[in-house]
């Protein structure tokens, strides 16, 4: 995927991991000591990028590689709530069996009577790294610091939260980069000499053109059979127009003719690397000073709201309530002593373990993991990761002295592993064909049997059908009852079909949702909650649609009738049962666009397909353009060519809206939600909620408050919610001793929460 779109739901993918990461934790009991098993743990994974930092990370997988050296500040249980008192730890039920959870910190929250809140936190004062070196509140301290830095280009979004002083703390410093990107190339800023300058410029327009050669190389490769032969028609693909004949020096000044310097926005057209990262590259040497931060105005010594209190002892003060803080907050403690200098660090006197604005040496330590974490990183050889216990770990020595990441290249490598005997867990794609080879290799006995063990967990996320308010509405009013009622009357003949789609692709391994909300978060609604209804179930004039004793088949007719009835509200002319002329604005004909691998691969292609069908009875075109690449999908929806489509979202531990749906009407919409622009809604009312329900702390509170802003979502029928699918751990019953494999793994607490329990055979 090219574009915001996918960065989102990458940033998405990474504050879940990272989540996933902070629960740490384990069941009680009372086993005595095992002697230690030296027969290697395999698991299979899919490509590294070799960024195995708790600070700079940014795919999954390479996530899991530092999280198996590290524990952060705070953890949380298999529902994904935090523990906020882990020395001693909390009990709590799940699935009828009561589990005991730890974790390296205590955590208080106060709301004050001046609207800020403080955050207490104790740290257990038995904590070691794996080299020895204590684990004290400095750690912590420069932790944060690292990722509050002014020039901080991670991954963590800690640095945007209302922490007392951070804004004056980042404020009046830039990178030498940035402040020469902003004089541009016929300008010169004071900070850099002429001779840096020049070479920074040089290297910047030879990379940008070896970037915009990267994107048409993808396109030839990926596109051929769209029309991708040259540069100037991969470049038209790509949405550029360069002159026939072009090359990538066209494409790269018509990059930069869009955005400028505006390095985020350059960026977002990666194909494979980004812009910043081949930058990076191409500076080589010298890449740390053009990254280095400089001072141009006013800037506070410290962060106010970071305060030591003694050695195991730390207070965050926020200036207001922000219900996502507690997950931002239980950072990855790294060892300051490894990432940073202990020489730079003297709390007293405004020192944090590394120069203001240069992160040189932490960046230094990118691809060697170290921390107090279960395992200790050992090397990344030819495609493994090796890792060896770590004896300090606080919550005893794992059972098995190795590990191994094993890099798989393809999902049959994964499965293939595990039936042979080379890999011991891993996470094929959960699809029929992979359902089947299971069972084939447990010799018909399912998906849990001699061979393969299979644990299956809601995914953090849920498939979706979208409509754009901006391309279905009528007379261009995308907020009025006339475009709503158009959206509903399609949204309405898909939602009847849904059931149908998702039992056909997914089987047993999906269900079909009601609201725009994973079920795997607190705040979904319930079948037994008040006010709970199926989505698109009831007609113009609210009277339900459907009734228990129907069929299939009448439930499509009666779909189709209030479909027209929709249409109808909406100002559409129906003579004899159909659709003979539309309002201005509006049309008779509207395509869906599907990324199904040009051959109808996908979970929601029938689901169309049907509606499609449907449709054509009452006089409406539908055409379901199915796409052989993902990434047509997202260009067409930037470019607001696209009526409606399928995807699904990513999700996170915290059901904050703001990202998706936050328009920010009153202020003309100024400071949208990043994903607001697919969609286009534009309602102070839901503004009001999503803003109220990030400001209260109060889980029943806000889950009323988000039931609120569903019911409003499903009324602008920008979003058909269509299935909740599963996902798989695979293991291998062979070689592994299953009674010690995590119990009861859920989306919020994976096989790798209790690692230093799991005993190889």
């Amino acid at each position: 995927m090219k574009k915001n779109l996918s960065k989102i739901l990458a940033l998405v993918l990474v504050v879940c991991m990272t989540a996933c990461l902070f629960v740490g934790c384990k069941k009680s009991n009372s086993k005595s000591e095992e002697a230690e098993s030296t027969t290697p743990l395999v698991v299979g994974y899919s490509p590294f990028n070799e960024k195995f930092s708790p600070f700079f990370s940014e795919t999954a997988y390479d996530q899991d590689v530092w999280g198996m050296t590290q524990i952060s500040l705070l953890n949380s249980d298999r529902r994904g709530t935090i523990i906020m008192n882990g020395i001693e730890g909390e009990t709590i039920n799940y699935n009828g069996t009561d589990y005991k959870y730890t974790g390296p910190a205590d955590c208080k929250i106060t709301e004050n009577a001046d609207g800020t809140v403080t955050y207490d936190f104790k740290l257990r004062d038995d904590l070691k790294f794996s080299d020895g070196e204590k684990v004290t509140i400095d750690d912590v301290i420069f932790s944060m610091y690292v990722l509050c830095d002014p020039t901080y280009d991670g991954n963590s979004s800690l640095f945007a939260l209302p922490i007392q002083g951070l804004t004056e703390y980042r404020s009046g410093i830039e990178s030498l980069q940035s402040l020469i990107l902003k004089a541009g190339p016929d300008g010169a800023d004071p900070n850099a000499t002429e001779e840096e300058t020049k070479f920074f410029w040089e290297t910047f327009n030879t990379t940008g053109v070896a970037y915009a050669k990267s994107i048409i190389d993808y396109c030839l490769e990926n596109y051929a059979d769209y029309g991708a032969v040259d540069a100037a028609s991969s470049a038209a693909l790509w949405g550029f127009e360069i002159p026939e004949g072009g090359t990538e020096s066209d494409l790269w000044d018509a990059i930069i003719a869009k955005y400028g310097y505006d390095m985020t926005g350059i960026d977002g057209e990666k194909a494979t690397d980004s812009m910043s990262a081949m930058l990076a590259t191409a500076l080589g040497d010298k890449a740390g000073t053009y990254q280095k931060g400089i001072q141009t105005g006013d800037s506070a010594a410290n962060i106010s709201g970071i305060q030591k209190i003694d050695d195991y002892n730390l207070r965050v003060v926020l200036t207001e309530v922000d219900a996502t803080a507690i997950y931002q907050l239980g950072v990855a403690i790294a060892p300051l002593h490894y990432y940073g200098d202990k020489a730079q660090y003297d709390y007293a006197n405004n020192k944090f373990g590394f120069p203001k604005g240069d992160l040189s040496i932490v960046k230094s330590k990118t691809t060697q993991p170290m921390g107090a974490g279960p395992y200790k990183f050992i090397k990344f050889e030819n495609g493994v990761v090796n890792f060896e216990s770590n004896a300090n770990y606080y919550k005893g020595k794992p059972k098995t002295k190795y590990v191994n990441f094993q890099q798989c290249l393809t999902d049959d490598d994964k499965l293939n592993g595990v039936v042979t005997g080379t890999i011991d867990i891993t996470d094929p794609s959960f699809s029929q064909d992979k359902v089947k080879a299971i069972t084939e290799a447990n010799k018909g006995k399912g998906i849990t049997g001699d061979v393969i063990t299979t644990s299956t967990v809601d995914n953090l996320g849920y498939g979706y059908l979208g409509i754009s308010a901006k391309a279905v509405n009528v007379g261009g009013e995308l907020a009025s009852e006339a475009s709503k009622n158009l959206r509903k009357a399609f949204a309405t003949v898909f939602s009847v079909y849904r059931e149908l789609t998702v039992e056909s692709y997914y089987g047993e391994r999906a269900s079909v949702i009601n609201y725009p909300i994973s079920n795997t978060s607190w705040a979904a609604p319930q079948t037994t909650d008040d006010g709970y209804k199926v989505a698109f179930s009831v007609d113009v004039n609210g009277n339900d649609i459907y009734t228990s004793d129907m069929t299939a088949e009448q439930k499509y007719d009666a779909a189709l009738q209030a479909a027209l009835g929709f249409f109808e509200a909406a100002g559409y002319t129906v003579q004899n049962g159909k659709l003979t002329a539309a309002p201005d604005g509006a049309k008779l004909e509207y395509e869906v666009l599907i990324p199904a691998d040009g051959n109808g691969d996908h979970p929601s292609f029938m689901m169309c397909s049907e509606a499609s069908k449907a449709l054509e009875k009452i006089g409406m075109k539908l055409i379901v353009t199915d796409l052989a690449n993902s990434s047509e999908l997202w260009t067409s929806i930037e470019a607001d060519q696209a009526d409606m489509w399928c995807a699904a979202w990513g999700a996170s531990v915290d059901p904050d809206m703001y990202q998706i749906y936050y328009s920010d009407v009153a202020n003309g919409g100024a400071q949208p939600g990043g994903s607001n622009y697919m969609y286009d809604i534009a309602d102070p009312e839901l503004d009001r909620l999503i803003v109220d329900a990030r400001k209260s702390l109060d889980q029943a509170y806000r889950k009323t408050m988000y039931k609120a802003c569903l019911d409003l979502i499903v009324d602008w029928a920008v979003e058909v919610p269509v299935y909740q699918r599963q996902n798989a751990i695979i293991f291998s019953t062979e070689r592994l001793d299953m009674k010690t494999v995590t119990p009861d793994i859920t989306t919020f607490y994976g096989w790798n929460q209790e690692i230093e329990n799991i005993r190889t055979k």
